[in-house]
């Protein structure tokens, strides 16, 4: 990165999650530059618009909108919100996009998602992991809507120097940019641990929501499924412990303390199913079934959540 001047933010994915973090950072003042593909036209012309619970009625206009990568200029962070399902086209552009040294942040659910980029990557790109706590969805082109929360979290996977020293700093300036635009933000000591952490909100809500074709508000006031969330929620915190993450244990309970108090919301799985868009079940189901099962632990209940949603994803 320049010492020159301030470092460019790239966004790839500007989505809901990658809209809403961009549009926030720009406005603070950052210089963040968007790559868009089916949107480009509509965002270019009237910029981003985020209604949201916490922060009112934002809009971002001018956006800096690209609709090649080829054109938008390297970037020092880049900032991940594609779903893990187009992970396979992203190493590509991640390369085209980066500037020398630069700081990848991948603002996705599941587990192993570093894993399996990583060896995609140039060596000298720094790989962090980014987990978003937030209730957003888009609307339409170029509109995000915002109901709750707004943390993401930071932890480093992998780069050029490995230390624990200059992991330390690199999360610390990612945290430092995302708190200068009033979000949020913290750094974990352990990005493996702090996934399979949120996993015990992503793996019941996500599935269960499509599944039954019910929001949160819905899902906690049934007897029967308030149960199952509370089991599956269990059966991650098994899976993390088998494989060496003990999670705290009152963990689950303030989950479900938190989300009843939270606006209705429909999970970002369920976004995706109603737009017939691919399910995240790899990263959210099949990767952490596949950790816990190579460490002699079987998870029935989420295998059985994973069955069920492969039918429906395949229909």
């Amino acid at each position: 990165m320049q010492e020159s001047r301030r470092p460019r933010i790239g966004i790839i994915g500007t989505g809901a999650i990658g809209g809403f973090y961009g549009l926030m950072l720009a406005r603070a003042g950052h210089d963040v530059h968007f790559l868009l593909r089916s949107e480009y036209a509509v965002i270019a012309e009237r910029g981003l618009q985020l209604n949201s619970a916490v922060h009112g009625q934002l809009h971002l206009q001018p956006v800096q909108a690209w609709n090649s990568a080829d054109d938008m200029p390297p970037c020092d962070w880049l900032l991940v919100g594609v779903k893990t399902t187009a992970n396979a086209e992203l190493a590509p552009l991640i390369a085209r996009l980066a500037a020398p040294n630069a700081k990848v942040v991948l603002l996705q659910n599941g587990l192993q998602v570093e894993e399996q980029l990583r060896p995609l990557l140039p060596d000298s790109l720094h790989l962090l992991g980014g987990l978003c706590f937030i209730c957003t969805h888009r609307s339409a082109p170029g509109i995000i809507e915002h109901q709750a929360l707004g943390a993401v979290n930071l932890g480093y996977h992998s780069g050029p120097d490995a230390s624990s020293e200059t992991a330390r700093r690199l999360v610390e300036e990612g945290v430092a940019l995302f708190r200068s635009a009033g979000i949020e933000s913290t750094a974990m000591d352990d990005l493996t641990s702090a996934r399979w952490q949120k996993l015990v909100w992503n793996v019941p809500y996500n599935g269960l929501s499509v599944l039954l074709d019910a929001g949160t508000t819905r899902l906690m006031a049934n007897i029967d499924s308030r149960q199952l969330i509370e089991d599956l929620m269990q059966e991650v915190m098994q899976g993390a412990a088998a494989c060496g993450y003990s999670l705290p244990a009152d963990y689950p309970r303030q989950l479900l303390t938190a989300t009843e108090r939270m606006p209705d919301y429909l999970p970002s799985m369920y976004h995706d199913f109603a737009h017939k868009r691919p399910l995240e079940l790899e990263a959210i189901y099949a990767a952490p079934l596949a950790a816990a099962a190579a460490a002699g632990c079987e998870l029935p209940k989420m295998r059985m959540l994973l069955q069920a949603l492969r039918f429906i994803d395949a229909s």
